[in-house]
């Protein structure tokens, strides 16, 4: 049976921000921006490194700027960034900050994470 799942915010994110271009590949992969948000400021931190995440963690903590990145459906990644102060957080395709980033070679999938709206799963490796 469904059981919905509480999240606890960790953070406010500030003001939202999101690029045009981070919007279209979000509507196309039928991924609504809420979503991402409520990933990221429940510390579901995406595809970054182990050292990326435990710095977010230590973040939360002192201050510090938050990163998470997320692989939608059709292997492109948005890129969620909050500030240190929590004054905005900004929505961004990986690909328009980190030029050439969709053609690092692809990661094995290592863990499964709930899937995005109308799916069951959704495989993330490595950013």
């Amino acid at each position: 049976m469904f059981q919905p799942t509480r999240l606890k915010p960790l953070f406010h994110p500030g003001k939202l921000l999101v690029s045009y271009a981070a919007l279209a590949a979000l509507r196309t992969n039928g991924v609504p921006v809420i979503c991402v948000v409520l990933r990221h400021i429940a510390g579901d931190w995406g595809v970054v490194s182990e050292d990326d995440k435990r710095q977010n963690d230590v973040s939360i903590a002192t201050g510090l700027r938050l990163i998470s990145i997320y692989r939608l459906p059709d292997q492109s990644r948005i890129l969620v960034i909050t500030e240190w102060d929590r004054s905005n957080t900004t929505i961004e395709r990986l690909n328009d900050v980190v030029p050439n980033s969709s053609t690092r070679p692809a990661q094995p999938a290592t863990r499964r994470y709930p899937a995005w709206p109308n799916a069951h799963y959704a495989q993330e490796g490595r950013a």
